[in-house]
This record gives C-alpha cells, structure tokens and sequence, in this order.
C-alpha cells in the first residue's frame, strides 16, 4: 500500500506481498535478502547487569501476565516511525522463562501481518499427528479460498502448501491450510499458553474483508475486539463466512480504495491479527523448544521454518554462531513484524519479536535493514555476559 505522492495508484496487491518471503504480487518484487547486518559503530550493546532469574506470572484466570521487568532493550540505531516494540530473550530450553532479556513496549498490542502464519503451522502439524490431515493431501484454489497475491496451482498438497506459506508467505496458501484445521485450532496454539492478548483466528482474506469495510458481521458488532472463547469463534466464523462472498480481484480494488481515501490506522488493530511482543516471544519459545509434537511433526517444522526469513540478516549469522534458525516476517500499510528463534552453537535459545505499527513509511520493506539492526542490537546485550 503504498501511498507516496508520485505513486497514487500501485496496487494494494505490492505491499501486502513481504518480498522473499511474502507472497508474489501482481507487480513482481525482487526475492532478494538484505545483506548480512552488522551494528554501526556506537550501536555497541549495553552489558546488562545480574538479575534474579526472571519468572512467568500468570493471574487467576489463567492469563499470562504483564512481560517481567527487564532493562530497556538499546536504542534503535536507526531511526523507526511509528509505535515499535522489541522482546529479544534468552530462554531456558526447559521452562521456557527467559533467562535474560530486553524491551521496549513489550506489552503493547501490534497488528502481526503475516508472522502469524507460524501459528497455522504449528496447529497444521498438530492436526497431522492426530491423523486429521495428511501431507499428502491436496487442495485446489477456488473463488471462495483464493486470497491476495500469487497463489498455487491447483492440486497443491499439504506439505508444500505449508512451504509455500512459510517461505513465501503465500496468502491463499495459508487460508487453506488454516481453514482445513479450523479457525479454533489454530487459535488454540495461543490459548493454550495463556496468550489472552493474542489473536491469531482469522485467515487473511477476512481480516482485509473487515478492513475494507466489506463484512456486515465485523461492521454490525462491537464486540469483536473483546471477544474471547466461544464469542470470538462465532464472530470469526461469520467474519469468514462474509470473507467468501468476495472475488480476489474485487476486494483488491476495494482495499486500493480503503487505503488511498478511507485508512485509518487503528483499525489495523481490530481486524488483523495481533499480538504482543512479550506474548509473542512466549509463543515462540513454546513453538520451538516445547511444542508437543511428534518426531515426524517437529522434523517437518524445522524443514519448513527454516525457510523463513531472518537468518541473512542476523549479525550472528555473520559471525558463524547459528546453529538453527527459524523465523516469520510480515508487512502491510505502515506495518513492520519480524520473529524468529535461534540456537547458538554454544546451545544457547534465543528469541526475538519486533513489531512496528504506523510507520511514516506506507511501504515499509525497506525499513528492514534498520529493523534488524535493532535486533541485532538486542540479541548482542542479552549474549553480553555480566560483568
């Protein structure tokens, strides 16, 4: 969604497309990564001093609660527009609590864009072991489950239908791969763990039908943004009942329209998908370390989740100190995500959220470099040892 003033009219399609790692767009970007990162001169990490070990709170209804105090992750080295929030944290690989960590703004709420998809396959794969689905199964793309972006052909099976969402972040793909296992499911993966700020529920088509004002159920409640348990699934399930009345090509032309004369940037919140950095950390430590899964399960998600972005551009990577990574971006109109897990040689797990909401940037892919600077900057002060 790009909206400078010398390029009106670029399709909606560019910008919700996350180039090398989002879906292909009408108007084909170059799948190029970033060059590997290092942090600028002066960006040098602070040491952060000995601390108690940090402990997971959890209030009465299960919640879990607000992120531990830790010291304030550094300054961006660069600068970022908009709301931006970091958690970077080492994790202990057998309670999962953070063993060190930094933040800024780790529990306010940001749209997650396409770092949700993760999520899909975490339930995809639970979905598997209990033999409700099989990587061989295939699907055809049809006007009710065709999203934004390129899509795959049809007769697409499962297993490369969960590649395509993860290395691709292909759009379509992910909404069948979603609808197959069930809105709930796939949020279950967040309440499961307590995540109660956590929304991972709606496939993409229907979060853009709800921003493009196109469904009668998001439109007529105002119950939506608080809706928990079963209210939320009912919600949900209506929202992509409406989602399904609507050709691809026709809700691009009404996102082009929403975008260029009618944006209002909180609305983001209400229809995307969302989360917060600390949650999000959290849900990333459990995906990775804990996950519940079968041999055959994690075997595959660490083939597919490896393939996400991230890797090129860690300063560690750099430095021959990666082990294993997997990772998810995701973008759209003033919207910046990148999440990922890494496992040092030395045996270490660390995990990062970055999250920015109403960048001065429309597109913001090329805020990437000043995005993993920061996290590069994070991840060196929780690996500095204490003095």
């Amino acid at each position: 969604m790009i909206l400078n003033t010398d390029i009106r009219r670029v399709s909606t399609g560019l910008i919700l497309c996350l180039a090398a790692l989002l879906v292909g767009c009408r108007k084909p970007v170059a799948q190029r990564s970033p060059p590997d990162l290092v942090l600028p001169p002066g960006a040098t990490a602070p040491v952060l001093a000995a601390a108690p070990r940090l402990r997971v709170r959890r209030g009465p209804d299960g919640c879990l609660d607000s992120a531990p105090p830790v010291a304030k992750a550094p300054a961006p080295p660069h600068p970022l527009g908009g709301q931006v929030g970091l958690w970077v944290a080492v994790v202990d690989p057998v309670t999962l609590e953070p063993v060190r960590a930094v933040g800024t703004n780790p529990d306010s709420v940001f749209p997650l864009a396409s770092s949700y998809k993760q999520a899909v396959l975490w339930a995809l794969l639970r979905a598997f072991d209990r033999g409700r689905i099989s990587p061989t199964q295939r699907f055809d793309v049809t006007r009710e489950n065709q999203s934004l972006g390129s899509y795959p052909f049809d007769g697409t099976n499962v297993k490369e239908l969960s590649i395509r969402m993860i290395r691709h972040s292909d759009n379509t793909a992910t909404d069948i791969l979603h609808r197959a296992v069930g809105l709930q499911a796939v949020q279950e993966v967040a309440d499961g763990l307590g995540l109660c700020r956590t929304r991972v529920i709606l496939p993409t088509r229907d979060w853009w039908v709800a921003e493009a004002g196109l469904s009668p159920t998001f439109n007529g409640t105002g119950r939506w943004a608080t809706a928990r348990g079963p209210e939320r699934t009912r919600l949900a399930e209506l929202i992509d009942a409406d989602s399904r009345r609507y050709r691809a090509d026709y809700l691009q032309r009404q996102l082009d329209g929403y975008f260029d004369h009618r944006y209002d940037p909180t609305r983001s919140l209400l229809t995307m998908n969302v989360s917060t950095p600390y949650e999000f950390g959290t849900l990333l430590a459990a995906e990775f370390l804990k996950p519940g899964l079968s041999a055959r399960a994690r075997a595959w998600q660490r083939e597919v989740m490896a393939l996400g972005y991230g890797r090129s551009a860690l300063q560690l990577q750099r430095e021959a100190k990666v082990a294993w990574f997997g990772g998810k971006g995701g973008n759209g109109w003033r919207i910046l995500t990148y999440t990922g897990f890494v496992e040092l040689k030395d045996g270490r797990k660390v995990v990062y959220a970055y999250m920015q909401n109403g960048s001065d940037q429309t597109y913001t892919m090329p805020q990437t470099r000043r995005a993993f600077a920061w996290i590069n900057a994070g991840i060196a002060a929780v690996l500095t040892p204490a003095p």
